[in-house]
Parts: C-alpha cells; sequence; structure tokens
C-alpha cells in the first residue's frame, strides 16, 4: 500500500497532488448548478462539492473555492439568492463537464453545449432540461474557511423535482435509475449501481 506523510504530499508536483487528495475522499455527487446574472445571462457550472447538511429545514451545502478570481455563480447566486442544482446523468457527462471551462460572463454555458435550461413557474434560475432530479435553492449564509481560503454556502430546497421512476415507497431517491453520475477526483465519471438497501441499524444485545 502507498503511503503519503503530509510532508510528502506537500512536495508532490501539482498535479499529481491535485488529483491525489481531490480522489481520496471516495466518490463524489454530480451536480449541474444553474444560476443566472442579473444582465438575464444564464449560468450552468459542475460541481462535485455538494452535499447534505440537514432535513428540518432541507438545507444543502456546497463549497467554492476563493473568490479572488471571477466565480459567475457566487456572483449570481448572491445577487440573485437562488439558483438551482441538477444530477447529472449518464448522457449529459461531456457537457456537463465542459462547463468547467472558463467562458466570459456574457457567454451561457447553455448556448456551447448541448445542455438545455428551462424554467419552471415563477423561479428565475434556469434549471438542466431532463436532469433526473432537480432542485430550485434559495440562500442562506456563506462560511468562510479561512485555514483554507474557501467558502461553504447554505441554501435551502424551495422546491424538489424527482422522476416518478426514481422514488421509492420509503421516500429513497434511487438515482440507479436515473443513470446519476458520480465524480472520482476531477475529471473522472462513473455511473454507480444500485446494491443493497440495509436496514437502521441498532446495537446489538452483549450477553
Amino acid at each position: 500500500m502507498a503511503i503519503f506523510t503530509f510532508d510528502e504530499i506537500e512536495d508532490l508536483e501539482k498535479i499529481y497532488k491535485i488529483n491525489l487528495i481531490n480522489s481520496c475522499t471516495g466518490f463524489k455527487s454530480a451536480n449541474l448548478l444553474g444560476s443566472i446574472s442579473e444582465e438575464g445571462v444564464p449560468n450552468v457550472a459542475v460541481f462535485s462539492s455538494v452535499t447534505h447538511l440537514g432535513s428540518k429545514p432541507p438545507t444543502l451545502g456546497f463549497i467554492l473555492r476563493p473568490t479572488t478570481v471571477p466565480r459567475d455563480t457566487y456572483k449570481n447566486l448572491k445577487d440573485l439568492g437562488y439558483f438551482t442544482i441538477n444530477h447529472i446523468h449518464e448522457a449529459i457527462i461531456e457537457d456537463a463537464h465542459h462547463t468547467s471551462a472558463n467562458y466570459s460572463k456574457e457567454i451561457s454555458e447553455f448556448d456551447v453545449t448541448g445542455l438545455e435550461e428551462e424554467y419552471k413557474g415563477n423561479f428565475k434560475a434556469p434549471f438542466v432540461k431532463n436532469a433526473p432530479v432537480q432542485m430550485s435553492m434559495k440562500f442562506i449564509e456563506e462560511i468562510f474557511v479561512p485555514s483554507n481560503s474557501v467558502m461553504l454556502i447554505v441554501a435551502q430546497i424551495q422546491e424538489l423535482y424527482v422522476k416518478d421512476e426514481l422514488l421509492e415507497k420509503d421516500g429513497l431517491i434511487n438515482l440507479s435509475k436515473g443513470n446519476v453520475a458520480t465524480i472520482n477526483g476531477l475529471d473522472t465519471y462513473a455511473i454507480p449501481k444500485f446494491k443493497k438497501q440495509l436496514s437502521y441499524q441498532r446495537p446489538k444485545k452483549i450477553e
């Protein structure tokens, strides 16, 4: 088994280190965040850090890298207060990944990929059409993490859209049925398959 100490990690070649540390946490969620600028330009960008924070109220978070350079998603959600989260599925992996390219704020990633935007009700931010799971989100707060100069963005789910065939009787969203992707590291995608659902665990009685 390979062993990397803190000092050895610090001395690694840059790209090797980025790949190593980004993949050591395991598979991550693969989502497209949709937003819109004050000028009305839609934006969509891939994120692998969306995570559950709580169910009451339904709250999610994601990590933003330092905002010392322009971050269109961050500016849009701060200006508007709302954005969307859309699961990446097998059919759109290449287009979803291309949204990581650095386009100017005047260009919408929807216009340079095969991704299609759609709008639901009065919600201003765009959803990604045909995503098996879609969420409209309300920005709540941001928490700066000084040790790494990143930002935790906290938001609440306003509406949750799930394709019927994914929703199980107990409320589980069976992502395998939607061929929902996951990200390993920065640029490697996989389609996980349902294996087993286990019951709530209680301590064993010890005689």
